[in-house]
């Protein structure tokens, strides 16, 4: 929120000011009577910070290199979803092993997939949820020749397909923000782009009517799975 507030009354002159910042911030930091400047956790921080927030961060950055930051970004990630990911509650118990064995030895002896394996383990007394089943099914390699004629699907209709995708970004306080986007296969263009904190149908239906206003709709739409 301070780099927010800084940029707001900065306008355009904020990308220089921030420049000015960090250099301050690396000059007191080499001003420690040691030979090799420790970098505390704050240290730490103001660096992650001014990686989310300032799009010159790298440009003034001498004391460690750009990359270090960006691991310091990933650790912290980590970290934060290990503590908040700890159990504090009794939740769903654990599929039994023998349970995931059988549902690997359904799905590549049968070829069946998650809703008929959930099936036939309900029919057994097996109480496992879908998602549960869909999470220990075993990914199967494509075919060649599947792969091939998909492959020249792609390329004879390339102008009238469309495809959409969600992705996940870690912010600097370690929130998930989902980004959602539509691409044309035949150019290339980004049709269709939003970000959400809290994706939902009818936040995903709503993207897909700004995407295709009216009657500019392609013949197929692919979602990435």
């Amino acid at each position: 929120m301070l780099f927010a507030a800084v940029r707001l009354l900065a306008g355009r002159r904020a990308d220089l000011v921030f420049e000015n910042i960090a250099l301050r911030q690396q000059v007191a930091v080499l001003k420690r009577e040691r030979p090799r400047p420790p970098l505390t956790e704050t240290d730490r921080a103001f660096w992650v910070a001014m990686r989310a927030e300032v799009t010159v961060w790298a440009n003034a950055l001498i004391v460690v290199m750009p990359e270090t930051v960006v691991r310091w970004h990933k650790i912290g990630f980590r970290r934060w979803w290990r503590w908040k990911s700890k159990p504090r509650r009794p939740g769903r118990p654990r599929v039994p092993p023998e349970t995931r064995a059988l549902i690997g030895r359904m799905a590549l002896d049968n070829g069946w997939r998650a809703p008929r394996i959930h099936k036939e383990l309900t029919l057994l007394g097996i109480d496992v949820s879908e998602v549960s089943v869909r999470r220990y099914v075993p990914r199967q390699p494509t075919p060649p020749s599947k792969l091939e004629s998909w492959k020249r699907f792609l390329r004879l209709h390339a102008d009238d397909i469309c495809a959409m995708d969600f992705f996940v970004v870690p912010s600097v306080t370690f929130r998930l923000l989902y980004g959602f986007f539509v691409i044309h296969h035949g150019t290339r263009q980004i049709l269709h782009f939003n970000v959400t904190e809290h994706p939902t149908a009818q936040w995903a239906i709503q993207q897909l009517r700004d995407a295709f206003p009216w009657d500019t709709a392609h013949r197929y739409l692919i979602l990435r799975q």
